[in-house]
């Protein structure tokens, strides 16, 4: 189960864009300009890369290259172009339009005295201002190099920023089932940004269940960014194989020229690795900034694993405490846990929240808790219930909420809800508060309709199970009625995934035939 929480779906990675050149773009009006920059600039090289340089010649042209190219890292200006403040406008159009504060912009201007210095630097978001005639080559590349720079430290606390927010982001979220996934995501994010390496990286996770089966433990891919992204470890080369399988074999972390493998293992036995690749060496400083790294978020990564073993276990317990309450009632089999599972298909079609969907999940099994209060000789009656008899029966709603509703735990409140208004009807007459529409809580509406389908469409020790032709006749009959119809139309449209629920987990007797 521990396995199945950590990949059930794939969470979005934000990656930072791979860069092979660094783009500069001119806006000037006057050809000789582009000629003279692309001159100096056209052999320039900054950390490695090639300066890739755009032409435009107004300041409209230049707002459909930004559009097109977001990763443009400095605007070398002009002022005076099709209008006497068009370079000025758009300025103001990248920073507030566009929303555009990393581009570097430096003001170039043959024409002081319609943008003067002392104004133009404090009321506009600029970083530099040259008079055309003062840009000397030297100059140019002086004021390129301080740019560049620039640029590439605010990508770095960019990436770092949005590493943070998705490692903060999944903290308060430590419950839900992609917690360990995000948390990867942002382990990787602030990795690459740390080490400014963006050309691959891939967190992986070794499982071992006990030390025996320590070397034949299952790699799984946790998250990964750049040729890596959403791939699984079969289908990773031969070669990146030969490489984990070196690294679990010597039990460290190892550093080569393109990339390097960190290893860790926790106190349980579980190991975990980071590949990654790029072009850059590391240095004495950074190693043992890894090392520390490791460190740290080994003890994150276990708190996170061992609350998903927490969800697990609790899970189970209330699956078996509501699968006593079934069996005193002859509901045997697996109908608690198809009902969990009809609820989650049909809280994640309605829409709602994952936090809603796994608490759904864990406390619609307890819809029936309150028949432990009802005694066996009416619960199990063979013949049928007298009025005062099936009011007996009724209390079973109002039982089960008066055991949960004490408890402060929000799966319990929400079992507690599910508890008392399971039997109450769309339209208003059932019980037991005689709630309607939308006053009957979601949770007990969708557990309704699991409730039901179920029921009928499985077999059970004293009766057969409806076709599905007669189920779904029921249902369309008591759309409205009964039941919730947006919910009524969920099941329709998505038959197929509530009945591949139903075959894995079959009871020994037969269900319902199509």
């Amino acid at each position: 189960m521990y396995d199945e929480l950590l990949f059930a779906d794939e969470t979005d990675v934000v990656e930072p864009k791979i860069v092979d050149k660094i783009k500069v773009l001119i806006v000037d009006d006057e050809e000789e300009v582009h000629i003279v920059t692309k001159l100096v600039l056209n052999d320039f090289v900054f950390e490695g890369k090639k300066i890739e340089l755009l032409s435009v010649y107004s300041a409209s042209e230049a707002k459909e290259v930004l559009l097109k190219h977001e990763d443009i890292a400095l605007i070398l200006l002009d002022v005076v172009m099709e209008r006497a403040d068009a370079g000025l406008q758009l300025v103001k159009y990248i920073r507030e339009v566009m929303g555009n504060n990393l581009v570097r912009i430096v003001l170039r201007t043959g024409q002081p005295g319609e943008a003067p210095e002392a104004r133009v630097i404090v009321e506009y978001d600029i970083n530099d201002y040259k008079e055309k005639t003062e840009l000397t080559a030297q100059k140019l590349l002086t004021t390129l190099i301080s740019a560049l720079r620039s640029h590439r430290d605010l990508l770095t606390i960019a990436m770092n920023k949005r590493g943070l927010e998705k490692i903060i982001e999944s903290s308060p979220e430590i419950f839900r089932m992609q917690s360990m996934q995000n948390f990867a995501t942002g382990v990787l994010m602030q990795l690459i940004a740390m080490l400014r390496l963006n050309k691959n990286s891939l967190y992986l996770k070794v499982s071992s269940f006990a030390a025996t089966r320590k070397k034949d433990g299952e790699i799984k891919v946790l998250a990964a960014t750049g040729d890596f992204h959403i791939q699984n470890y079969e289908k990773l080369s031969q070669d990146i194989h030969d490489k984990l399988d070196y690294v679990l074999a010597a039990k460290q972390s190892i550093f080569l020229e393109d990339y390097f493998i960190l290893y860790w293992q926790s106190a349980d036995e579980h190991v975990y690795l980071i590949y990654m690749e790029g072009d850059q060496r590391l240095s004495d400083l950074d190693r043992r900034l890894l090392d520390v790294f490791c460190l740290n978020v080994s003890s994150a990564f276990e708190n996170l694993k061992l609350h998903l073993e927490m969800y697990d276990t609790q899970r189970e317990v209330f699956f078996r405490l509501a699968e006593v309450a079934e069996t005193r009632s002859k509901e045997t089999g697996n109908h608690v846990r198809r009902v969990a599972e009809y609820a989650r298909l049909l809280a994640m079609k309605y829409g709602l929240s994952e936090k809603d969907v796994n608490t759904l999940h864990l406390a619609a099994p307890m819809h029936d808790i309150g028949k432990l209060g009802i005694p066996d000789e009416i619960l199990n009656k063979p013949g049928k219930l007298t009025p005062k008899e099936f009011e007996i029966i009724k209390l079973h709603a109002n039982i089960g909420y008066d055991m949960l509703k004490g408890s402060h735990l929000h799966m319990l409140q929400a079992a507690a809800i599910i508890a008392k208004e399971h039997h109450e009807r769309y339209d208003g007459t059932g019980y037991s508060s005689g709630l309607q529409g939308n006053e009957i809580h979601i949770f007990a509406r969708i557990t309704a309709v699991a409730d039901v389908f179920d029921a009928l469409s499985c077999n059970r020790v004293y009766k057969k199970a409806w076709p599905l032709e007669d189920v779904l006749s029921y249902f369309q009959e008591a759309k409205g009625g009964q039941f919730d119809p947006e919910l009524v139309e969920l099941l329709f449209s998505n038959l197929d995934e509530f009945l591949q629920v139903q075959e894995k987990f079959a009871d020994d007797f037969h269900h319902t035939s199509v």
